[in-house]
């Protein structure tokens, strides 16, 4: 046998082996899901919806830190479909992550079948659409990562665990709001809320008097953050994106667009019903919903004035949120405390400042980011990434810093390097909450303040105990400061969760590059990835 044929034998079996490897030893789940419209009336009219298997909102995948997901989806859609997974990591596999920079679009009456595991992670989490307006059309779902058996969770089991979807929504069709938007114009206040894809008191959380209730709550929106409070009842914080949290007691609390928290309600009230109630903050006209909360032991219908909670008060948010800490002695998704890793005592090696901006350009509304508005190329970028094709993307074509001069349109891509430690500040010149989140982390949210950042905003920062998470609010005339260390290899999408301002250009995507090409550092393309664009008649790989 030749060297060069036995070479190439040793080297099939290692790439076998070590595929094998990537998932071994963890349990795998299996979904089937069908996309297709269909009719919903959350908000009393008839309307187009998303449904995933004939739900909205969609099924709820239920896993354990490390468990594999198996999801076939299958596109009966007329048009091009993608599903992405808010805060679930893709670790070493931003293949998967299903935005249009790393994988190509599931076309009609095709299905794909994504491979997910999520990998040393705990928490609560969403899916949704990521093409287009889809995500204004419903084909959103939860996602709940349970800790493995053996590790310590720092709360007693609860008697229930609910999920709370919530967020605003369009009487206007998806298409009618990418067509406002592609004509230059920005979106209207939305029509109403829904609760579980539910309108006023469409949706009943059953509870036995007693005892205590986990709400995952999630904002799904597109365009406005909530406050979600429950009549009569407190909330013990416990777990926001992943991390456990010191147990803090709210009244009610401010959810931004893509954030995710979990509370602890215990039913201590007299047997009656009871609202619970997400509103609007920080837009001209109120939007209130509600859900109800049902003891079972009660036989009084829900009536009177609904709670009131917090509008437009920026401050007493601004509180809110520098009050939610980590847990130190608690464990995350492994054994050891999660106050074991000292993010505070890492020197970021470099600092990046991102300035959001609403320019026009060429007559149309459009958002930047220091200065560049994204659209998208004919090609995903990780598929041009790989097979090295040329004239998609340039790398760092968009600065670290903000750009003073006229905003222009491009593909921006910013280059990092693997195992770098960085700081990002997050600067907000404009009259509106922003809410920025970054795929493929979970990042340190250090400081935030009003005004200008400046090196002295440094001195204010938590190196101690702020929470880790994968999206954060920036307030208005506001910075937000974060620290994260980049140890996931990828092309990871970083955008604003206002789905109109990402639509029309506030996100970029972040290139962390390995010089290793080491599978150790980044798994192999998907044997079964969809090519389009320029990478349409390249191949994946045989195995």
């Amino acid at each position: 046998m030749s060297n060069v044929h036995y070479s190439s034998i040793l080297t099939i079996i290692l790439v076998l082996v070590a595929l094998q490897s990537v998932y071994a030893d963890n349990p795998y789940r299996y979904y089937t899901w069908k996309i297709t419209y269909g009719d919903i009336y959350p908000l009393g009219v008839k309307q187009q919806g998303i449904l995933i298997n004939g739900q909205f909102p969609g099924p709820q995948i239920d896993c354990v830190t490390n468990d594999n997901l198996i999801i076939s989806v299958y596109n009966y859609l007329n048009e091009p479909f993608l599903i992405s997974w808010n805060g679930i990591q893709q670790r070493r596999n931003s293949w998967q992550d299903g935005v249009y920079g790393t994988t190509c679009p599931i076309p009609p009456r095709k299905n794909f079948t994504y491979t997910l595991q999520a990998k040393d992670q705990i928490g609560s989490f969403f899916y949704f659409p990521s093409l287009g307006m889809h995500k204004a059309a419903g084909g959103y779902g939860a996602i709940r990562v349970y800790s493995r058996p053996r590790i310590p969770v720092p709360f007693a089991p609860p008697a229930h665990d609910f999920t709370v979807l919530a967020g605003d929504l369009y009487k206007r069709s998806h298409r009618q709001l990418k067509y406002i938007l592609d004509s230059g114009h920005s979106l209207p206040l939305p029509d109403g809320l829904v609760i579980n894809g539910r309108g006023w008191n469409g949706y009943t959380f059953t509870v036995d008097q007693g005892k205590t209730y986990r709400f995952r709550i999630s904002n799904v929106g597109i365009a406005t953050s909530i406050n979600f409070r429950i009549q009569g009842h407190t909330m013990k914080l416990v777990e926001v994106e992943g991390s456990h949290t010191l147990q803090t007691t709210y009244t009610s609390l401010d959810i931004h667009l893509g954030q995710s928290y979990s509370v602890l309600v215990t039913a201590n009230q007299a047997p009656n019903d009871y609202y619970v109630v997400v509103s609007s903050r920080f837009t001209r006209r109120v939007l209130t919903t509600t859900a109800v909360l049902h003891y079972s032991n009660s036989w009084t219908k829900v009536s009177g004035p609904i709670p009131g909670g917090p509008t437009t008060q920026i401050t007493w948010s601004i509180y809110q949120a520098r009050s939610i800490r980590w847990n130190l002695t608690a464990s995350g998704p492994r054994p050891n405390p999660q106050g074991s890793y000292h993010y505070g005592l890492i020197k970021p090696t470099r600092t990046i400042m991102l300035a959001n901006s609403a320019p026009y350009i060429n007559g149309k509304q459009r958002y930047a980011v220091n200065s560049v508005s994204y659209v998208d190329p004919d090609t995903p970028l990780k598929l041009a990434d790989y097979f090295n094709i040329g004239g998609v993307y340039n790398l760092g074509s968009i600065s670290d810093q903000p750009y003073n001069g006229n905003a222009y349109i491009g593909t921006p891509v910013m280059a990092a390097n693997f195992r770098s430690y960085v700081e990002i500040i997050f600067q907000n010149w404009e009259n509106s909450v922003q809410s920025w989140h970054i795929d493929g982390y979970s990042f340190f949210v250090v400081g935030m303040n009003g005004g200008q950042w400046t090196p002295a905003s440094r001195l204010h920062y938590n190196l101690r105990d702020t929470v880790a998470r994968c999206t954060t609010q920036v307030y208005p005339k506001s910075w937000t400061a974060i620290y994260m260390a980049l140890d996931n290899v990828g092309m990871w999408n970083i955008r604003s969760e206002d789905w109109s301002r990402r639509y029309l250009g506030q996100q970029f995507y972040l290139r962390v590059y390995s010089p290793a090409h080491s599978w150790r550092d980044e798994l192999p393309i998907p044997k079964n990835a969809l090519l389009c664009g320029k990478a349409r008649h390249h191949h994946t790989r045989p195995l």
